[in-house]
């Protein structure tokens, strides 16, 4: 979302947790169980079918639940259904809900569930997450508008059975039934609240752990307050998290240090500082940072040449190392590294290609020079666009100085919110972008089937023909035969590698100090990366 996807730059997660009223006082401490959260940036909307940031999966994934939930170590757990079944060809699942309530005393039925994925794939709601259905049966031609919604391969049987058709077998749909995409929606807010639906915490229907209050959609601050209705209600320790956005992370270690906040985030050299002190925890995301390249708008980045140039130029270990200092990694591609494997093989290692991602400034000249002579230019100048946070600019600021290295290239730095920048990337309104994925579940395809030349997260868009067959083969292929399945995506992954379709940057960690006050803070290396329905504060 993935991310959707949150560890994004515009969307780096700083937390912070404290009792409010005492700010770390144990004299004028509340009885309440506050935790307070920062974010870097704002939510973009709270609509199921719409939703494509973090922050806002995040939110969701805490507000609201799905038929199973995502657990620690790559499990899922009971949701809203109780348990389920899989056909022997498994094509087929039969989810049992379990009778829980929206926030408002009213039923989740399984009819929330068919009302929201037929919602989600009808191609009026334009959802970009649709793509993610297509193994549904008949999704594809339904959001493709060749078939009604009413035909999507999910029923209900009763109000407390969902009855799931896919086309094929697919051995990670446990994941995708845990995904924020996959959540129930209440036609009756839907059509109550009609365009403004998930865009006011009012206007919108919750039936997680918590629901959310005091967001208008503009505003930096908004809560989510212990849902009396949720059906584990009892097993959620916090009254209320409460979330502010700031993009001044470094002020959080002085608070954490006069102990008035619990947990902090850590960046630069205040890594190196703190990585031996017994609260230090470093926590890695299946989160890739890369560069997309506007090639509808700019014919110079559909040259080879031209982006082998501008990925040879960066040197990811230095910039990792010395300009991020927080714990991330080289990117060894696309796919993020320490995610999936197959006979005991990590994917990234699979499909590592070292000369698409190896730092070679005179390498890069040759075919910077190559590719200039091709596209008949003699000198070429683009906007760099990021976030406006701390990690953004660093990241604009480093890629500047090794591009421009380049004859003949000029490179203009434009840093903007979180917000703004990912409805302008989705406009393709952009030269070139700095932006991130996090996995949507343990599996290579939630990164690869991304570049496929239709869909919607493709913003450069790149092409390729070969890439889209063997993706869409991976797709295709009988989740009994692993095998074939993980040959397709290493050699997609390997094609996309030296096409330098998007450039991979690093995979993101999160360094963080945690005092001892603070249990239970679940944090996943795939989305929606956090849920505080386990977490307890002292």
């Amino acid at each position: 979302m993935k991310i959707r996807s949150f560890a994004k730059l515009g969307g780096a997660i700083a937390l912070s947790a404290l009792v409010l009223a005492g700010c770390g006082s144990n004299s004028s401490q509340s009885k309440k169980k506050e935790l307070n959260w920062v974010q870097q940036s704002n939510m973009t909307t709270m609509d199921i079918s719409k939703v494509t940031d973090q922050i806002g999966a995040q939110t969701l994934n805490n507000s609201n639940e799905g038929l199973l939930r995502m657990a620690e170590n790559n499990k899922v757990i009971p949701g809203v259904a109780k348990n389920y079944t899989v056909s022997k060809d498994g094509k087929t699942w039969t989810f049992n809900l379990r009778h829980s309530k929206w926030s408002d005393g009213s039923p989740v039925t399984a009819k929330d569930f068919v009302y929201s994925w037929q919602r989600t794939v009808n191609p009026k709601t334009a959802g970009q997450y649709a793509y993610i259905f297509a193994n549904i049966k008949n999704a594809t031609k339904i959001n493709s508008g060749k078939m009604s919604p009413s035909k999507l391969g999910v029923k209900a049987d009763g109000n407390y059975k969902l009855v799931v058709t896919l086309e094929k077998p697919q051995s990670y749909f446990k994941y995708l039934a845990a995904d924020v995409e996959f959540f129930p929606q209440k036609a009756s807010a839907v059509k109550k609240y009609g365009s403004k639906y998930g865009t006011t915490s009012k206007d919108m229907a919750y039936n997680g752990p918590f629901k959310m209050t005091g967001w208008t959609g503009t505003n930096d601050t908004w809560h989510l307050v212990r849902n009396k209705n949720y059906w584990n209600a009892k097993k959620v320790k916090l009254d209320q998290v409460n979330f502010q956005v700031i993009k001044t992370p470094e002020t959080f270690l002085n608070q954490y240090q006069d102990n008035k906040v619990q947990v902090t985030p850590l960046v630069g050299q205040q890594v190196k500082q703190y990585k031996t002190n017994k609260n230090y925890v470093l926590r890695s995301n299946a989160a890739t940072w890369y560069l997309e390249m506007n090639q509808h708008k700019y014919k110079f980045f559909r040259n080879i040449n031209i982006r082998k140039a501008l990925s040879l130029t960066i040197d990811r270990k230095q910039f990792t190392g010395k300009v991020l200092a927080d714990g991330s990694m080289p990117a060894k591609g696309f796919v993020a590294a320490d995610m999936s494997t197959h006979n005991g093989q990590d994917y990234a290692d699979a499909a590592y290609e070292k000369d698409a991602v190896e730092s070679n400034l005179a390498l890069a000249k040759k075919y910077w020079a190559k590719g200039l002579k091709q596209t008949g230019k003699k000198s070429v100048s683009f906007n760099l666009m990021a976030d406006d946070t701390d990690a953004g600019k660093k990241t604009t600021e480093y890629l500047q100085s090794r591009f421009t290295k380049l004859p003949g290239l000029k490179i203009t730095n434009e840093n903007i919110p979180y917000k703004t920048r990912l409805a302008r990337s989705q406009d393709g309104q952009f030269d070139m972008v700095v932006t991130e994925w996090v996995a949507d579940f343990p599996d290579p395809i939630t990164f690869l089937q991304l570049m496929q030349s239709n869909n919607a997260y493709n913003n450069g868009p790149w092409q390729n023909k070969e890439y889209d067959k063997l993706t869409t083969d991976a797709e295709g292929r009988d989740a009994n035969k692993p095998n074939a399945r993980w040959n397709d995506m290493v050699k997609a992954g390997k094609l996309l590698a030296n096409q330098e379709g998007v450039i991979p940057l690093y995979q993101q960690a999160q360094p963080q100090l945690v005092k001892s006050g603070v249990k239970g803070i679940q944090a996943f290396p795939t989305a929606p990366l956090w849920d505080w329905s386990k977490v307890t504060v002292k």
